[in-house]
């Protein structure tokens, strides 16, 4: 027989539950609330937040789900491909091989932007002067330690994300240019490369500021990326499936690669 420890918590979720009858999440009956009324990304954020997003909201989430879920063929599709050359019968194994590089270079940024600026304490009240204080300190704290400010730079879109641009458009709209994203935009204001170059906010920088003011927990600021790249990642495997180039890449790399032999 199983024993509790007395002392641990009770269990509980808000999350969902189901009956003989119905099926529950957040509070909403699925078939008969949610299910071809509530868009994906809205039940999306219900699930984050516990409450279903304004109009506003809704239309800045599902855009952000939207600026990530495609950038042709990153190391992401490319992991993705090759897992379905060696495993077509499991397309779950290739989706998760295409999302687990989620990091700080590919996906991660949201996660890594949002932390940043939530740690520098910007609310609704926070005013002009002091959000040029804390951009001018999250720059000396990378800058001190060598370390690259996360959400800005982008290795293509050297001289502007469009994505960014869209998003803020979106933003200012509906009047959810929050304090996390407008620190973000003085920070990018001021911060240069080293070779003193302008750095453009990208999409990860901008979408990660825009969810921190939609009260989505920096915690799981990652997950909402790997979501939104999920969907492409099975695009780019039913693709695969009709127009194979995972074995092209194999031999590929076989043909480029030299080997070296090391004793």
């Amino acid at each position: 027989m199983t024993t509790f420890d007395t002392d641990m918590p009770p269990m509980t979720t808000s999350i969902g539950r189901s009956t003989a009858d119905d099926i529950w999440v957040q509070g909403y009956d699925l078939a008969g609330e949610l299910m071809g009324e509530v868009d994906f990304g809205s039940v999306f954020y219900l699930l984050i937040t516990g409450r279903l997003p304004t109009a506003g909201e809704a239309r800045i989430f599902n855009a952000v789900l939207v600026a990530l879920a495609d950038h042709g063929l990153t190391p992401t599709a490319l992991a993705a491909r090759l897992t379905y050359t060696g495993a077509p019968d499991a397309i779950q194994g290739a989706i998760a091989a295409g999302v687990l590089g989620a990091g700080s270079v590919f996906l991660g940024v949201f996660e890594d932007a949002g932390r940043v600026l939530t740690a520098a304490g910007p609310t609704p009240d926070t005013g002009e002067e002091e959000l040029e204080r804390m951009a001018a300190e999250i720059i000396e704290d990378h800058r001190g330690r060598g370390a690259r400010i996360p959400g800005l730079g982008h290795p293509f879109h050297k001289d502007g994300d469009p994505r960014t641009a869209r998003l803020l458009a979106l933003a200012r709209e509906h009047d959810l240019l929050g304090p996390h994203t407008r620190l973000m935009l003085r920070v990018q204001e001021r911060a240069t490369s080293p070779s003193g170059r302008q750095l453009a906010l990208n999409a990860g920088g901008a979408c990660g500021a825009l969810l921190s003011d939609l009260a989505i927990d920096t915690a799981v600021l990652r997950g909402v990326a790997v979501v939104s790249r999920a969907a492409g990642v099975v695009g780019h495997l039913a693709e695969e499936a009709r127009a194979p180039m995972g074995r092209t890449l194999w031999h590929m790399a076989e043909r480029a690669a030299t080997y070296e032999a090391r004793r």
